[in-house]
Formats: structure tokens, C-alpha cells, sequence
């Protein structure tokens, strides 16, 4: 098989790791790869296309910011990468995040349909079927069921700061994304199959495929992080993002605080400067890590993962974190409590920090001994990397056999 695989990233962070590493695994398994992507440098695929230049990146989103159009930029970098593709000649081609600012998804979808290629396309949001937003759990919209006008999140990703183009870009998006002839998605939570379902893409296969995880890089091991940060004999509470927007419900760790003892201490992984700059000392803080070794080390290293998300697809921190076997207190939010049952996690409903501290004390009175194992178990069984990303090879396989 030759698959040419598209996000918005490569080889960093949570998507463009999922890409790298389906993309290590057909190599492996004797087929040919290519990922496109748009944003940053790529890391770990040795085979990419680069989509556009950083000022590419620059005007699409001046665009976006001023006439609301995300995603229907780029038109000179996506026609040049097009050209490219037909070069490769690609058997299928597997879509992942198509947002960033770095893609033309119009002048996508007409070569894809017109060369009939078949097509997977893994959800790792909301995007694909709505009028702007990447997530609308938080603003608790339901438009995209009938129709986006009047968008309540216009200044959220992708932001508009003048336009609501919201009614036009969902209907041009519905045109486009319908009516191809081989597209199969892929969601890593039944919870976005279940919206993908009421959704006007609804009328395609799906089918549910975990995020899978590196088990030899995310796992119990030990090393001088609590040294380093004065953290012995505490009880250590971490939260890791990439992007640390209202969303990920930061406000509600603040606000737990008041209620932590003495030794009590929160970690917060993935920070910018600026953001370290504005909270408050006694939080220990760290900015954004792409050395993935680093960050098990951490998550090894504390008792808990805290992930007060608002909405979320199925967050792969939850799933980092048990296989270091490290417990989880999530909210009931979107896909996140998926990843853990009883004994490696505990759900809360959102918002409810009185839930949050007795779910901690909880913890601190059976200790992380009692979780970890199965939290280790859970992550064997169900998120090794290998496994999951089989199940993609194996989806591969058995659409092309029906289309040729």
C-alpha cells in the first residue's frame, strides 16, 4: 500500500505523534508512506511533504481572523501539494486535523472525488461538521445539528474578529465533505461517534480506534524529577496540555488550591512564559516538552493526573498517565472518561470541586500502589501503540480490497 497520511503537524504533539507512528508501522510492515503537513518542522517520519511556507501559514490565518473563512485558505500552497500528491499516486489517503490554517479543504475534496481515492479520516475533534468551532460542549451550542448562524464561539479557534461566516462555511463544508465515494472515519471515542452520527456526516461507515500510546517510553520508571523540584513527601497533582486555553478548566485548578494542604503540590505541564509568568508560585511550572522521555518521567513521578477538561475528544494525557501507572481524576466530560474505569481513575462531574477534593483524598488514602498496576494493565490492553495502530493497517487493508 502506498498511504499518504495529512495533519496539521508531524511527528510532535498528540496528532502528529498518532501519524508518526502509523506511519513507522507500515514501513514495518513492508508498504509505503508520506505525511503532508503544514505547521512547524516534522519529526519522526523519514518520508514528508511540506504544505506552504510560514507566510502561507501567516496570510490563512489573517484571513481566517477577518473574513471567518478557516480552512479556505492557502489556495496556492494546497494547489503546488496537489500537484505532488498526484505525483505519488497514493492508494489511500488517511485526513487527520485538515484545520491550521495551512490547507485549502475546497480544492481538497474536489481532487479527491474527482480521482475517487478512498479516504479515512480520524476525528480528533469537532471541526469536520461545524460552521467554525473545533468544540461546542463548552459554549453548549447545538446548531451544527440543523445548521450554524450566529456563532456563539466566533472569537474561539479558529477565531474571526470581525465576520460570522458561520452559516456559509458550514454549508460549504456539508457540500464538500458529502458525497464522497469511499470515505470511511475513524473516531477515537465513542462519544464523537455518538455527535458524529447526528451530524451531517452521519450517513458514512465509522468505526471507534483508541489512541495508542508508546508503552516503552510511557511507563513506571524512576528519576530525579521530585529531587529537582523539592517535591518529596508531597503529595504530587499533575495536568499536562499543549495549549492551555479555557477549556482544559485551568480556572478550576486555581480554585482547588484554596482548598490543597500543605503537602499538597500541583504540577502544570505545557505552559508558556507568559502564563508561568501569571500564576501563582506555588505551583510548580513547565513549559510545552516534545521529548516525550522527559514527560514520562514526569507523569511517573506524581500520584495523580488532574484533568478537569471541558471538552475534549479522548485525551491522550489520560492515556500517557496510566501507562506510567499514574490514576486519573477527569470530569465527565466528552471522551475523557473512557480511558479509565474503577480502579485506575475516578470521574467527577464538571465543575464539582467538592467531587474533586474527595476523589483526592480518596487516592491519598488507598495510595498510587493501588492503582498503578492496573493502570499499567489498562494501558497494555487497550492502548499499545502496536495494537491500535494494527487496527488502522488492518482498516486499510480491508477498504482497499473492496475498492479494487
Amino acid at each position: 500500500m502506498k498511504v499518504l497520511q495529512i495533519n496539521s503537524v508531524c511527528g510532535i504533539r498528540s496528532t502528529g505523534r498518532i501519524a508518526s507512528d502509523i506511519h513507522q508501522l507500515l514501513i514495518e510492515k513492508g508498504h509505503e508512506g508520506v505525511i503532508a503537513y503544514g505547521q512547524l518542522e516534522a519529526k519522526n517520519c523519514d518520508r514528508t511533504i511540506k504544505i506552504g511556507s510560514k507566510k502561507d501559514l501567516y496570510v490563512h490565518g489573517i484571513m481566517s481572523r477577518a473574513f471567518d473563512r478557516h480552512g479556505f485558505g492557502s489556495k496556492k500552497a494546497t494547489e503546488e501539494f496537489l500537484q505532488e500528491v498526484e505525483s505519488y499516486q497514493p492508494d489511500l489517503i488517511h485526513l487527520h486535523n485538515i484545520h491550521g490554517y495551512y490547507l485549502h479543504v475546497g480544492l481538497l475534496f474536489e481532487y479527491i472525488k474527482k480521482r475517487g481515492i478512498p479516504v479515512v479520516w480520524t476525528l480528533h475533534d469537532c471541526w469536520s461538521f461545524t460552521g467554525h468551532c473545533a468544540y461546542f460542549d463548552f459554549a453548549g451550542c447545538e446548531k451544527w445539528k440543523t445548521g450554524c448562524h450566529a456563532c456563539p464561539q466566533k472569537k474561539s479557534y479558529p477565531a474571526s474578529l470581525f465576520l460570522d461566516q458561520s452559516k456559509k462555511n458550514y454549508e460549504d463544508k456539508k457540500s464538500l465533505f458529502q458525497g464522497v465515494r469511499n470515505l470511511t472515519f475513524v473516531t477515537p471515542s465513542h462519544w464523537l461517534q455518538g455527535l458524529l452520527k447526528e451530524s451531517y456526516l452521519g450517513g458514512y461507515n465509522s468505526v471507534v480506534i483508541p489512541n495508542g500510546i508508546d508503552l516503552s517510553t510511557f511507563r513506571p520508571a524512576e528519576s530525579d524529577f521530585r529531587r529537582k523540584h523539592q517535591l518529596e513527601g508531597k503529595f504530587v497533582m499533575l495536568m499536562v496540555s499543549s495549549e492551555w486555553t479555557p477549556r482544559k478548566g485551568l480556572k478550576y485548578l486555581l480554585e482547588f488550591q484554596k482548598s490543597m494542604k500543605e503537602d499538597e503540590k500541583l504540577v502544570l505541564v505545557g505552559l508558556t512564559e507568559e502564563l508561568k509568568k501569571e500564576l501563582p508560585d506555588s505551583i510548580v511550572k513547565i513549559t510545552r516538552t516534545d521529548h516525550v522521555k522527559e514527560l514520562a518521567e514526569i507523569y511517573a513521578s506524581c500520584d495523580v493526573l488532574l484533568n478537569p477538561t471541558l471538552e475534549d475528544n479522548f485525551p491522550t494525557t489520560n492515556l500517557e498517565a496510566l501507562a506510567c501507572g499514574t490514576p486519573v481524576i477527569t470530569f465527565r466530560t466528552g471522551g475523557s472518561p473512557e480511558a479509565v474505569d474503577e480502579q485506575t481513575g475516578i470521574v467527577i462531574d464538571q465543575g464539582n470541586l467538592e467531587e474533586l477534593r474527595d476523589a483526592v483524598d480518596l487516592m491519598r488514602e488507598k495510595g498510587k500502589a493501588h492503582y498503578s498496576g492496573q493502570a499499567r494493565k489498562r494501558a497494555e490492553d487497550l492502548y499499545a501503540r502496536e495494537d491500535r495502530y494494527k487496527d488502522y493497517i488492518a482498516l486499510y487493508e480491508g477498504i482497499l480490497r473492496e475498492y479494487r
